[in-house]
Order: C-alpha cells, then sequence, then structure tokens
C-alpha cells in the first residue's frame, strides 16, 4: 500500500520554533530519516515545497476557475513538503510517520494512495488501462 505523508506548517508557530533551530542540523537529521526510509525499502519519493507566496490556487466554484497567486492569508496550514511510501499496512504507516523528526507548529496529514482497484470501473476502461501504463512506465 502507499500512503503520502503530508507535511503541514503552521507558519507562526513554525517561525517561532524555526529562530532556534541550526539549518544544517536540521538538514542532517531529516537526511537520517530518509535515509533510514530508503534501508528498510519503504521510500518512493519525498520533495520539499516552494514558499506559498510562489504559489497559486485554482478554484473550481466557478466557470471559468478562477486563479488565485499565494501566499493566502486566510491559510491557517500550509503545505510545505511530502513524502510517498509503499508499505503494507496502516500500521507501518503510522510507525514511519510517528518517526519524523518534525517540531513544534509541524504536523503529517497521512493519507493512502488510491490503487486502480479503488475505481469502480471495469478492467477494459481505455482511461483506466492508459493510466497503468503511465505508472508502469514511471518505475
Amino acid at each position: 500500500m502507499r500512503y503520502m505523508m503530508i507535511m503541514q506548517v503552521q507558519p507562526e508557530a513554525a517561525a517561532r520554533s524555526a529562530q532556534e533551530l541550526d539549518m544544517e542540523q536540521v538538514v542532517a537529521v531529516m537526511g537520517a530519516y530518509n535515509e533510514e526510509l530508503q534501508k528498510a525499502g519503504v521510500f518512493l519519493s519525498a520533495e520539499g515545497l516552494s514558499d506559498a507566496s510562489e504559489g497559486f490556487r485554482v478554484d473550481f466554484t466557478s466557470a471559468p476557475p478562477v486563479v488565485t497567486d499565494g501566499p493566502y492569508t486566510e491559510a491557517r496550514e500550509i503545505f510545505t513538503g511530502y513524502w510517498i511510501l509503499e508499505v503494507a499496512s496502516r500500521e507501518e504507516a503510522e510507525l514511519w510517520a510517528t518517526k519524523c523528526p518534525l517540531g513544534p507548529g509541524v504536523a503529517l496529514e497521512v493519507r493512502r494512495v488510491q490503487e486502480f482497484s479503488d475505481i469502480d470501473l471495469p478492467e477494459d476502461n481505455d482511461w483506466l488501462q492508459k493510466a497503468q501504463e503511465w505508472r508502469a512506465g514511471q518505475q
């Protein structure tokens, strides 16, 4: 099963905590965590995201959709990075999530990545077959 761990930062709390952090130490601790995931064979990918001020949001409540540049003053949490893990169970995903070296003002949201078998379509559906081919080509 694939699980995605999405890092969520509460900007005010994280900013207070970050003032006391040594960035070299942060990178070393996170690097060691990523290395542990890789050695365990559960690491598929991980990326950090740029600052929210560089992002944009697409709102589909109207036609055509409306694009709004960041940052978003109403946001209480900002997504700052993610990991995708391949694990045997939810319990294993929980284990790795609780080992993540994050501090005050940061949380992880963990969601199972849907498999093709979760989609209620006949196996001969053209788009489902293409999606399976795309995913196979990425591996």
